[in-house]
């Protein structure tokens, strides 16, 4: 079942205008504050810090992931990916932009490394379905890594190599996953914007992990410690859509 389905179906964006106020006349989506972070959505990069968009099915669910690890400065969910200047999300969810839902991610470089962040990305789906993820069909919910830094584009490579190895072993396919550089992140809308944390938000994922932990690949330097990544128990279902929206503190 596509989302645009599930919007007609539970009603998901019915009350949207209470549960996710749109920005003031001439604010821009960019210039929101996170809702739990509380930094500006689209803050560029500051020294020490870096960026990147990683897409891994439904940006809802893969949104609130990002946001708890430590380290991380903000995140805004949005479209790269595609051909249309402006793509707006029916525009997207139609399949004919060419856009992946995306999450944008700016991150303390001496906190989080980004082989954490690539550990996150790999364990929370499943990158070997193609245009899917779980009951989700449609290009749009592809897996995928944009990301214009070199030194970062060569490592998501070779995590990819490594988790490929990993999920052949226990039987998966190939992986799908694209990586690349050069896309431009288009903010989605307002009420999209960590949605889940918002009041009136339904929750949603349909995101199939497949259990593997990443393991340790050339390049991977992981900063964070077991502790946080026991607060992803993959083993359960929808194990971040239960959790708490509060970033993990470390103690």
């Amino acid at each position: 079942m596509t989302l645009l389905v599930l919007l007609s179906v539970f009603g998901l964006f019915g009350n949207a205008s209470q549960a996710a106020p749109a920005a003031s006349a001439g604010t821009r989506v960019e210039d929101l504050a996170h809702v739990v972070l509380e930094t500006p959505i689209g803050v560029p990069p500051a020294a020490g810090q870096r960026e990147a968009a990683f897409g891994c099915g439904c940006f809802w669910g893969a949104e609130k992931g990002f946001w708890r690890l430590p380290g991380v400065v903000t995140t805004a969910v949005g479209y790269a990916g595609g051909t249309l200047a402006a793509p707006s999300y029916e525009q997207v969810c139609s399949g004919r932009s060419g856009h992946a839902e995306m999450v944008r991610v700016v991150w303390d470089d001496s906190r989080l490394h980004f082989s954490d962040l690539l550990k996150l990305f790999w364990e929370c789906h499943d990158p070997t379905q193609g245009d899917r993820q779980g009951n989700d069909r449609g290009s749009q919910y592809r897996s995928a890594i944009f990301v214009d830094d070199p030194a970062l584009i060569a490592e998501a490579e070779a995590s990819r190599h490594a988790y490929g190895a990993q999920l052949q072993q226990a039987g998966y396919g190939a992986i799908t996953t694209e990586i690349g550089r050069g896309q431009r992140f288009h903010y989605a809308e307002p009420y999209h914007q960590q949605y889940l944390a918002k009041p009136g938000s339904r929750p949603y994922c349909s995101a199939q992990p497949s259990g593997l932990r990443l393991e340790s690949y050339p390049g991977a330097d992981f900063l964070l410690p077991p502790a946080v990544w026991n607060a992803y128990d993959w083993s359960i279902s929808h194990c971040v859509l239960r959790s708490d929206n509060t970033p993990i503190v470390l103690s």
